[in-house]
């Protein structure tokens, strides 16, 4: 199993009591040593109005996290092409191919801040036994987002991340245009050329993520591009995306085969309790999340154990709080074992968020061991 690579995903969390400047210290600290440890690449998301994460840029930070770092691919999980344009993501990346040749991964999400769970299927692509696949691996209900949805948050982030008037563009036809630019082959609808430089003939890694067997899935598959699916997030939908990628894959000049990357949430520690403790701030953060107030920072677990929850502040994070990977470093990997197998994944994205930054290290270091044995 060991053949199967780790990588790390970073939210760069901003923790109660800290700053975000503290924050993308931590980043870069994790990092080198994620890169000693020896995850195969780093990614950074793009998130907005979030107190509690100061990933806003994944360019910006990647350039801190590269310059910090030597051999560890570094990119984005992913930029959002919903309030952005081809052209400015592909400069952005080619800056960053020339500065750091041959590590840098540019990961690409077609939300612009659209729901994380729409366009799921209404039964998983394989039977489930009290909601387990035959490997073990648990697959929950679908989660309603009407309370994100009905939320006068939501349409305000739409408007500050995009010019008035400005419509998102066909998310295929911004996958072409990377491809184009890349390739230097890009020519508008009228004949005229145009070229990124830096961009063009970049040594990027083209990847596509998606939460759900909607169009990122589809459109990742027919352009033979890698394919990476957030169990993390939305676990009722990672079977669904990762099948709909393999079943609508055409080989490309870049793969000949699919090739599908799945994140998962663990915290681990030396003893189940120690991690179950480490992890009691997760699920009010997810409340913040999924209720759009916007990602509080991230609680003690005495913060945490003060909140007084409602059935349907608990509802709304249990799916997430049971595909939680918590445990010793031989609990968590044999869960992502699990995982792995029933989602058939190539690579393993592992995400951690810990009040104390020495936790969140620790755990990253214990897991490495452990993989590094099996």
């Amino acid at each position: 199993m060991s053949r199967v690579p780790l990588s790390v995903l970073d939210l760069v969390p901003v923790v109660s009591g800290e700053t975000g400047a503290d924050a993308l210290r931590h980043s870069v600290d994790l990092a080198r040593e994620t890169e000693r440890l020896g995850y195969a690449r780093y990614w950074v998301a793009e998130h907005h109005l979030n107190p509690g994460v100061a990933g806003t840029s994944p360019s910006v930070v990647i350039a801190l996290l590269a310059g910090a770092t030597s051999t560890i691919r570094v990119g984005s999980g992913a930029v959002l092409l919903g309030h952005r344009t081809a052209l400015s993501t592909i400069e952005e990346f080619g800056l960053l191919d020339a500065a750091y040749p041959g590590r840098i991964d540019l990961g690409v999400g077609r939300s612009g801040g659209k729901p994380p769970l729409s366009g799921l299927a209404d039964e998983p692509p394989v039977p489930l036994v009290d909601g387990r696949t035959a490997e073990g691996l648990l697959v929950p209900p679908k989660v309603s987002i009407e309370r994100l949805l009905r939320s006068p948050r939501f349409a305000v982030q739409q408007g500050l991340l995009k010019l008035e008037g400005a419509q998102s563009a066909d998310y295929g036809e911004q996958l072409d245009d990377i491809l184009a630019f890349l390739a230097g082959t890009w020519v508008s609808r009228e004949g005229v050329p145009a070229r990124a430089v830096p961009g063009e003939g970049a040594d990027l890694q083209l990847w596509v993520l998606g939460s759900s067997g909607g169009e990122s899935a589809q459109v990742a598959g027919k352009r033979g591009l890698r394919f990476a699916t957030n169990y993390h997030v939305n676990p009722a939908g990672v079977l669904e995306a990762a099948a709909a990628y393999r079943a609508s894959f055409e080989p490309s000049d870049v793969l000949s085969a699919p090739y599908v990357a799945v994140s998962a949430d663990v915290v681990v520690a030396e003893d189940e309790a120690t991690a179950r403790e480490l992890a009691t701030g997760y699920g009010l953060w997810v409340r913040s999340i999924r209720t759009a107030e916007g990602a509080i920072p991230f609680p003690t677990p005495d913060e945490a154990r003060a909140w007084e929850w409602t059935d349907e502040d608990r509802d709304l994070v249990q799916d997430r709080l049971d595909t939680q990977f918590v445990g010793t470093p031989a609990q968590v990997a044999d869960q992502l074992e699990v995982l792995q197998r029933a989602v058939g994944a190539d690579e393993l994205v592992v995400t951690t968020i810990t009040h104390d930054h020495a936790d969140r290290v620790r755990s990253y270091a214990l897991l490495a061991e452990e993989w590094s044995r099996r």
